[in-house]
């Protein structure tokens, strides 16, 4: 594992942003695997600011999403397809065919999991997987005391991802309850991963990833036992290590 501090967010979302971009120059079929939240909109930012400057070629990158609200609609604006193409899909020039995510309305949930599972295992795998961290150390949705071995499947979120997750709805009350993610095996198996936390409140949660036990309840943890990972955090989220 190694963990880079830098000094603010933007030079947190400029490096993630050039480790992505070289993994696309390297590759140019490159199966990346994204996340959402606050977090990464900046290093979408500079990606799309990379394709539009640079000429960053997306026409043949193949994205998979960790996750995806259940019962929220493609159209809805708190849904992750929408937060994805928002920030990052509308402004490259990525294949509309060569974009996965959950389907969050899908009437059979097991038939979703296994056909997502199945469909990164056709692409070839994830080449590089881009993560953030829950206050309560989730990657994904994968709360405490997930299971090591799960591959995508349907969970119930945590109370504490329930209101930290608020700050996006009109009212509490809103808030999705479960997810379908990628389970912590799935993520695994990627074979990078970049893991991106910035501010106080990520700090413990942090600590507890990089220099803790390896735990369920600490489901970033597991992190520790993967041949490539690389931690961008900036030094509000540092202050613990």
């Amino acid at each position: 594992m190694r963990v880079y501090v830098v000094d603010s967010y933007g030079e947190l979302s400029a490096k993630a942003a050039l480790i992505v971009a070289g993994q696309v120059a390297f590759k140019a079929d490159s199966v990346l695997g994204l996340c959402t939240g606050s977090t990464p909109v900046g290093m979408y930012k500079e990606l799309s600011a990379m394709h539009q400057k640079q000429g960053l070629d997306f026409s043949r990158v193949i994205t998979f999403n960790l996750d995806e609200y259940y019962g929220l609609a493609p159209d809805n604006i708190q849904s992750y397809h929408y937060f994805m193409k928002k920030n990052l899909f509308d402004h490259v020039n990525i294949k509309q065919e060569n974009i996965h995510i959950p389907d969050g309305l899908a009437a059979d949930i097991d038939a979703e999991c296994d056909r997502y599972e199945e469909a990164i295992q056709k692409a070839g795998g994830i080449d590089l997987q881009v993560l953030g961290i829950g206050r309560n150390g989730h990657i994904g949705f994968n709360e405490p005391a997930a299971k090591f071995s799960a591959a995508t499947f349907l969970t119930e979120l945590d109370e504490d991802t329930i209101k930290a997750n608020a700050r996006f709805f009109a009212s509490p009350g809103e808030v999705p309850t479960c997810a379908i993610t990628m389970g912590i095996k799935t993520i695994m198996q990627a074979k990078k991963i970049l893991l991106l936390a910035n501010g106080p409140e990520k700090a413990e949660a942090v600590r507890n990833a990089v220099k803790g036990d390896i735990d369920p309840y600490v489901p970033a943890s597991i992190l520790q036992l993967h041949s490539d990972c690389t931690f961008i955090i900036d030094r509000e989220a540092a202050k613990y290590l």
